[in-house]
């Protein structure tokens, strides 16, 4: 693999993803502050202090864990700022306390025993992407914890490219803006985001999967909660009085299309996820995400959604079923399309890179959808990671050693 980076620098990438993952950052969701954990500050306060020692300017840290700095321009003209964000608390979905990672050199395209004592195998017939990685550096879980690529891999690169940059002024660019962010799992990553004071023209989230991955389109998101009052009645005189709110909870579930499901659609194609269900005679509740890349049936599935709950009601009463649904994030494609520049900056850098572009669109959101309706316009970027959010998470050494690359490659390339 050609890199611009020596040996000593893959060594420092390495050292730093492995120093990140040892931090145990879960956010959690329902939580009203930012950050979610309070255990997401230790890392938030690492990074604010290696910033600093590797001569990042102006770094701050705000009372909610938002960590920026910047890399002053060492050009002798006005250009655009450009910024670089990840966050750095994993996913709730499983747990990242403890990571114990493998790592696997010149790995050979066969299956990896993660545990022997559990036997827990990483296998090539149900994750045949591996071997697309042979010959590579994998860093693996134990079995025991998910890995956390998602997203420090991302951190990793940018406080790389940020050092490099430092350490090599021939390098003209403009001035960098950095920023991390906690609680990007639970959906709130950017609430507190300060857009003015990270003062970037735009910005790339190295928040992504496999190399090439670049990404402007994601779902529209929403969450529903259907609650639902039953009438509790002794069975053996029941009939005609008893409403069991758990069984109204089922039927409402079956009226959502069984074809329009996560396990079900793939690409552009929207769906229904029941995220929770829980329930007594008395009363009950459902959770729901909705989500659709086109705005018209995003807003279509959220009507069905509440038409469904209107038509339950008249069946069996008034305000028995109640359905709140609130909007979460919006497909940042409407604020990229009049700046495709920014799309055409980053694929070149791939190119300089030897890597050919994957545009498609996220099957899911990030930070940077938020970003782009804040006014900072903020598509995704591989980190190279994949299978996140669980034990059989994997990210090659090679492909973060790329992703910091396209970082450079791009800084370079702001006139």
């Amino acid at each position: 693999m050609q890199t611009i980076l020596s040996n000593e620098w893959q060594e420092k990438l390495l050292k730093r993803f492995l120093k990140y993952i040892s931090f145990h950052s879960t956010s959690k969701p329902g939580i009203d502050t930012i950050p979610s954990t309070e255990k997401q500050w230790n890392i938030a306060k690492y990074l604010y202090e290696e910033l600093k020692n590797i001569g990042v300017e102006d770094v701050s840290i705000d009372k909610n864990g938002y960590v920026m700095g910047n890399i002053p321009s060492n050009k002798d003209k006005s250009i655009p700022t450009v910024g670089f964000i990840a966050h750095y608390d994993t996913s709730p979905d499983f747990s990242g306390e403890n990571v114990k990672p493998k790592i696997w050199e010149n790995y050979d395209g066969s299956d990896l025993l993660l545990n022997s004592e559990t036997n827990f195998i990483l296998k090539v017939s149900e994750f045949p992407e591996l071997k697309n990685h042979i010959g590579e550096t994998l860093i693996t879980t134990d079995g025991t914890t998910l890995l956390g690529s998602d997203d420090k891999s991302g951190v990793a690169e940018i406080v790389t490219a940020a050092e490099y940059l430092i350490s090599h002024p021939e390098i003209k660019h403009g001035k960098i803006a950095i920023g991390f962010t906690p609680d990007e799992e639970v959906g709130k990553g950017a609430d507190l985001f300060d857009v003015k004071k990270f003062n970037a023209d735009w910005a790339y989230t190295m928040d992504g999967g496999e190399v090439g991955e670049l990404e402007f389109e994601n779902f529209n998101a929403g969450g529903a909660t259907i609650s639902i009052i039953g009438k509790s009645v002794h069975p053996g005189s029941a009939k005609g009085k008893m409403i069991n709110a758990a069984l109204l909870a089922v039927e409402f579930s079956n009226q959502m299309p069984h074809k329009e499901t996560p396990s079900t659609t793939e690409g552009y194609e929207g769906f229904y996820h029941l995220t929770h269900i829980s329930g007594s005679v008395e009363k009950a509740k459902l959770q729901y995400i909705i989500r659709d890349h086109d705005f018209k049936k995003y807003e279509n599935r959220k009507a069905f959604m509440i038409e469904t709950a209107e038509k339950l009601n008249k069946k069996y009463g008034e305000g028995v079923f109640h359905i709140e649904i609130t909007d979460q994030y919006f497909n940042m494609k409407k604020q990229i399309e009049n700046k495709m520049f920014i799309i055409d900056i980053a694929e070149k850098a791939m190119e300089k890179a030897k890597i050919k572009a994957n545009i498609k669109a996220i099957r899911g959101g990030t930070d940077g959808a938020r970003l782009s309706y804040m006014g900072l316009p903020c598509p995704n970027i591989f980190a190279g990671g994949l299978n996140f959010h669980g034990p059989y998470e994997f990210v090659p050494l090679e492909s973060m050693i790329k992703a910091t690359e396209v970082i450079l490659n791009i800084a370079e390339s702001i006139e």
